[in-house]
């Protein structure tokens, strides 16, 4: 799962953040904190990660960085609304400057007809700023739709830190 390529990324993204004086958390829920894993995997990433927040259940994304159980209830867990809520959840309750959230069905079930197995939304928050998406449609099995998750994720913080 960890590639040269993720790696690298992370690498990236932590002397990016280090030289900003930027902390980032997690807000992961078919990923399981692949996410977080990926950078802390990057030796001296302690100075950079603050935090990761594995959110896996509804239940969870609702205790954990605040996710409105009503908001679940109507857009449902794999939706934009959740994903910006699960990242700006995640910045509220950490001491990040930057949150990056996924939530996604890696299947090989949980898909619905307007949800297909390997619909992944994203987004990424700044503390005081905004708030980007991005929804994909991932192809493989479970493990390649993580992995692609993971990457959209690392470059996500990489565009937020290029401001």
């Amino acid at each position: 799962m960890l590639t040269d390529s993720l790696i690298e990324t992370a690498e990236l993204v932590l002397s990016r953040a280090r030289d900003r004086g930027l902390k980032i958390a997690t807000v992961e829920s078919c990923t399981g904190g692949l996410v977080a894993g990926t950078l802390t995997a990057v030796a001296g990433s302690s100075d950079v990660v603050d935090r990761g927040f594995v959110t896996y259940s509804n239940e969870a994304k609702t205790e954990m960085v605040g996710v409105p159980a009503a908001l679940i209830e109507a857009e449902g867990a794999v939706s934009r609304p959740v994903a910006e809520a699960m990242a700006t959840g995640g910045i509220a309750r950490s001491r990040a400057d930057l949150a990056v959230s996924i939530t996604g069905i890696a299947g090989p079930g949980g898909a619905t007809p307007t949800k297909p197995v390997g619909l992944v939304y994203l987004a990424c928050a700044r503390r005081g700023g905004t708030v980007t998406h991005r929804r994909h449609v991932f192809p493989g099995d479970r493990q390649a739709v993580r992995a692609q998750s993971v990457a959209v994720a690392l470059d996500m913080l990489l565009d937020a830190l290029a401001d």
